[in-house]
């Protein structure tokens, strides 16, 4: 009974906010950062803070925040940085993060931000060489059929 009541509660949403989720901040000076929810202040701020990430302890708002998947099991409200950082460490969140699509695609995002012009230039022509290649080998076997 008590799990069925907390299905409902949970609904069709997927990321809670809770005490351990990892976030990532989307404005500020810290944008583009990881950090932890340590204590939820009210319905529109929470502690957040990121000793292995440079985020400083402070108070942020939600609409500021994107909420991850990932989440530290077991963690104590109003943790210190120090036990912060030991429990990161223990449940390799950030290399999870690393390997997750949404991290991906922030770092294609990034390396495509510095390309010069020649540098997209070179990148269409390496594409239609691709495209050539596979095409004219779909069309190869398409043939021998």
């Amino acid at each position: 009974m008590a799990t069925k009541k907390k299905e409902e509660i949970k609904g069709s949403f997927k990321r809670l906010v809770e005490v351990g989720r990892l976030v990532l901040i989307n404005s500020g000076e810290d944008a583009g950062k990881l950090a932890v929810i340590i204590e939820i202040i009210d319905h529109n701020r929470a502690l957040i803070d990121g000793p292995t990430t440079g985020v400083a302890r402070h108070a942020h708002s939600f609409r500021r925040l994107s909420l991850t998947d990932f989440l530290i099991k077991g963690l104590p409200r109003g943790v210190t940085s120090k036990v912060l950082k030991k429990h990161l460490e223990k449940e390799d969140v950030l290399a999870k993060w690393k390997k997750s699509t949404w991290a991906k695609k922030l770092e294609d995002r990034k390396k495509r931000s510095v390309l010069t012009d020649f540098d997209r230039f070179k990148l269409l022509k390496l594409k239609k060489k691709r495209r050539f290649i596979v095409q004219s080998e779909i069309a190869s076997l398409r043939k021998a059929k």
